[in-house]
């Protein structure tokens, strides 16, 4: 097995920790990336998404990083880890997916093996990577190359759950394939693995995970739309319901990021495909992506009853990133309350110390605060950033400015009001 020389293709949140992984355990690995300097940052032992320690990185002394295609021609294992968003039109975005195909395809050689970690609909594999891969290297499928499929179950800012703890799926598109697969994560995952029947089933249950959470936070968000209107804190409710030995602890708050907000829009495309037009996971997507607009409307609302002027009122949003304690700020719903405020004539500011202030910059056009403003009207906890504890915000509160806590995350005792 240690004769494999794999090369891991997108050395993002998920690719990363997989190379280094691999590395540690004595693989020869070449880490591919089409972003220059994300090359050149891992060169020099950084990673700014902050998955892996710059310890970890030097302990794995046989991962080299690339961005030149040739350089991953010696490799016979390919891992494909680059990411699988969605277009605006909420349809899946595959051209990251086929970029890959077609890079690997490019250097693909007899019995070579490509495996695919990225979120996909169930065939995406088979249906469109398959047939790039063979148009590409002119070769035949399960005759001269093979191909699996492990999805990734890394959950960003997690220390706890890493890739060699957390129990991997993987199938391959022989069975004799889909053993060496299982076997190769093997020697890198301490919990185990599951051999799924056929990369379809793979993909599935990939697919489902995500989905089947963004449903039930979906479930707890429309609890707080309802017991909102009823003036009962839904958290009080929750904690309540808690003492039951089967009631699942899913709390409210924003859906964002690149899998539970983006993963049910794979499925229920497939589903439509196929003549089924999705009920549940539907109307689940749609209560997330319509909490952003509920918290700003909550703020606006409290604004008015104490009489505040909305416009050219200030605001403050704590927090800017997909989920807590992670730099990452794709597919963030915090986006939603800035816009739906601004429709308000409200002047929106946002901290965050977690995170690239450039990047929030050309992603957003958002110029990050340093501090709270003295005259803020209202303060958003919109992220519950571990290093929001030394934030004070008492003071504030005592002085009559509003403070929405969308997390649960600050004392009950100076918050007006929480989702």
């Amino acid at each position: 097995m240690k004769n494999k020389v794999i090369s891991i293709i997108g050395l993002g949140y998920v690719g990363l920790p997989l190379a280094v992984e691999f590395s540690k355990k004595g693989f020869q690995v070449i880490g591919f990336d089409i972003n220059k300097n994300r090359i050149q940052e891992l060169q020099q032992g950084k990673d700014h998404t902050l998955e892996v320690t710059s310890e970890e990185l030097q302990e794995a002394s046989s991962l080299q990083y690339t961005n030149e295609a040739e350089e991953i021609a010696k490799a016979n294992v390919y891992i494909i880890t680059v990411p699988t968003p969605i277009t605006a039109q909420k349809f899946p975005d595959l051209n990251p997916l086929e970029s890959a195909s077609r890079l690997v395809g490019s250097v693909l050689k007899k019995d070579d093996i490509v495996i695919y970690e990225s979120t996909v609909f169930p065939g995406c594999t088979e249906e469109v990577c398959v047939p790039i891969l063979e148009e590409k290297s002119q070769l035949k499928f399960n005759i001269d190359f093979y191909c699996g499929y492990s999805p990734e179950r890394i959950n960003p800012g997690d220390k706890k759950h890493r890739v060699n703890n957390i129990v991997k799926v993987t199938s391959g598109s022989t069975p004799e394939i889909a053993e060496t697969i299982d076997k190769l994560y093997k020697s890198i995952v301490t919990v185990g693995t599951f051999k799924a029947s056929s990369i379809k089933v793979a993909e599935a249950a990939k697919v489902i995970e995500n989905s089947q959470r963004d449903i039930n936070i979906a479930f707890v968000n429309e609890l707080a739309l309802i017991f909102g209107k009823l003036g009962i804190d839904t958290h009080e409710v929750l904690e309540a319901a808690g003492t039951k030995w089967n009631f699942l602890p899913f709390t409210p708050g924003l859906v964002g990021g690149h899998c539970i907000g983006v993963d049910p829009y794979y499925l229920t495309y497939k589903a439509k495909s196929v003549g089924y037009i999705p009920q549940v996971i539907l109307a689940g997507r749609t209560i997330n992506d319509n909490m952003g607009k509920y918290i700003a409307e909550r703020v606006v609302k409290l604004m008015i009853k104490q009489e505040k002027l909305i416009k050219g009122a200030k605001v403050t949003i704590l927090g800017i990133t997909f989920k807590e304690n992670c730099p990452d700020i794709r597919n963030t719903r915090v986006i939603d309350i800035v816009h739906e405020l601004n429709e308000y004539g409200i002047e929106v500011e946002v901290f965050d110390d977690n995170v690239n202030a450039s990047e929030v910059k050309k992603e957003y056009n958002i110029e990050l605060v340093s501090s709270i403003s003295k005259d803020t009207r209202a303060i958003i906890l919109a992220v519950a950033h571990k290093s929001f504890n030394k934030i004070d915000v008492t003071p504030f509160f005592k002085d009559g400015c509003i403070i929405f806590d969308a997390k649960n995350f600050l004392p009950k005792s100076i918050v007006t009001e929480r989702l």
